[in-house]
């Protein structure tokens, strides 16, 4: 009974491989619990915890393993610890870290967490390691039904119209398909292939960007890195990379619309 009672008082707790059953048998969430969670299981830690979450490739060496198989992975890769009464995240690896929105946190830098879910990426020359991170806002809601039960959550992307979308799939249309180090298409390029979709609608490379830049700036409020002032020169693609990246994380935008890419001419027998 003591284990048990003093098991039930206990700020930090280990989370199984399913992420449906991370809360079963737990205290409620107070706002600022902290989830990270890699591929194999993961762990929760109250706000007023004290404690230091540690990730990296080393099983023995951490509390959530990440990039397991992966030399390339520091053994203590980051961690994530409360500096006044915020989460902090710091890169302890070689490899740097990839937040939404494409910054970088590099080793021995620091960036602060938000308190919501935030996917991190440990970014390794022949892939990416996701490590996932979630900052409780308010007590999570116990649950009622069983998880086989549960409606499936739909991730909250942003309202395009079906111009915005295709021309945002067509810019984007190299990280969807995907290729290893994608970027977008240039202006000619999106202006060229629709043109070929769609030869009555009188497409250019200036039409292509003004629609773009219209929704990167609609689209700014909400999600940083999508304005020049944002960005320290030479801005290259970052501006449409920023704006991909985010459509790609908030599922705005998805593999399934590369149909709007086919060619009309295919659909005839």
């Amino acid at each position: 009974m003591a284990r048990t009672e003093h098991r039930s008082r206990s700020k930090v707790h280990l989370l199984p491989k399913s992420p449906a059953d991370d809360v079963a048998g737990l205290p409620p969430d107070v706002p600022g619990t902290l989830y990270v969670r890699g591929s194999g299981g993961g762990i929760r830690v109250a706000p007023d915890a004290g404690f230091e979450v540690v990730f990296g490739r080393s099983e023995l060496d951490v509390h959530v393993c990440v990039g397991p198989d992966d030399p390339y992975v520091s053994r203590r890769h980051g961690s994530i610890t409360r500096e006044d009464g915020h989460w902090v995240l710091r890169n302890l690896g070689t490899l740097p870290i990839r937040l939404p929105g494409g910054r970088l946190v590099l080793t021995g830098h620091r960036a602060p967490l938000t308190a919501a879910y935030t996917p991190l990426f440990i970014v390794a020359p022949e892939q990416e390691h996701l490590l996932e991170v979630r900052v409780v806002t308010a007590p999570a809601a116990r649950k009622t039904r069983s998880r086989e039960e549960a409606d499936t959550r739909e991730p909250n992307g942003w309202a395009l119209s079906d111009v915005e979308r295709l021309v945002l799939v067509c810019l984007g249309q190299r990280y969807l398909r995907p290729e290893p180090w994608p970027q977008p298409l240039t202006w000619s390029q999106v202006a060229d292939e629709l043109s070929r979709l769609r030869p009555d609608e009188q497409w250019t490379a200036k039409r292509a960007a003004h629609v773009v830049t219209q929704t990167r700036k609609r689209l700014s409020a909400k999600v940083p890195g999508l304005l020049e002032e944002e960005i320290p020169p030479p801005l290259g693609n970052a501006l449409n990379h920023n704006l991909i990246t985010a459509l790609l994380t908030s599922a705005t935008i998805g593999p399934a619309d590369l149909r709007l890419l086919d060619d009309p001419e295919d659909s005839h027998p």
